[in-house]
């Protein structure tokens, strides 16, 4: 008798821990995201604090203006001044100036690579009249039978069609959990599924290695 209320007593205390662990394993998949998105937005606002302030005026700095520290004022200042260079950028004396220093800038054999490397890649993911990753594809990769998650870039154009001469469509399949690093790939146009999941849909199922797989509803007819 005392032994089996001994086995009743382990199992509840059992019972007890698991509870908790899932109570916990709970709060923690709901706080988690919440304290790394807080974490990362206040780490990238004293960056740009950081960074910005030394530039401005200590009289103008706002521990000397208010008498208390202000997170969030190199911010402003960095979005103002981002608006005033874009639209000066705009006008014929602004576009003068992007060709002079464009122009400096390729003159050093070190900062040329790097300056036009970086400059390519600002205006591809900040460009909005430019269609980029619009679409979500299914390709069979790296051989038939398996099939990855990729993005469709852009239509194949000039010697790439010609020399392989196939419609190919620009792939890129990003790794897992980072999805910035991938690999170019050109597929045939007919190998390449486009498929009704949006790219951040497919983003979240590649970060999480398709643990996280979005809502499917099968279109009828």
């Amino acid at each position: 008798m005392n032994a089996q209320n001994n086995d009743i007593s382990e199992s509840s205390k059992r019972g007890i821990f698991a509870r908790i662990r899932g109570h916990f394993l709970t709060g923690l998949v709901f706080l988690a995201p919440i304290a790394l998105t807080v974490n990362f937005i206040w780490w990238t606002i004293n960056y740009i604090d950081g960074r910005v302030l030394p530039f401005i005026p200590l009289k103008f700095h706002p521990e000397v203006l208010f008498g208390l520290d202000i997170p969030g004022i190199g911010v402003m200042v960095f979005f103002f001044v981002t608006i005033f260079f874009g639209w000066l950028t705009k006008g014929l004396v602004g576009r003068q100036i992007m060709r002079l220093v464009q122009s400096v800038m390729n003159q050093f054999p070190v900062i040329r690579p790097l300056y036009n490397a970086i400059k390519q890649i600002a205006e591809t993911v900040f460009n909005k009249s430019e269609k980029t990753f619009q679409y979500t594809c299914m390709v069979e990769y790296p051989r038939k039978g398996i099939y990855a998650i990729g993005f469709v870039s852009t239509e194949a154009g000039g010697e790439i069609n010609d020399k392989s001469g196939k419609e190919l469509l620009a792939v890129f399949i990003p790794t897992t959990p980072n999805p910035t690093s991938g690999f170019l790939l050109y597929f045939p146009r007919d190998e390449v599924t486009i498929m009704d999941m949006t790219t951040e849909d497919a983003a979240k199922m590649i970060i999480s290695a398709g643990l996280v797989e979005p809502e499917f509803i099968p279109k009828k007819g």
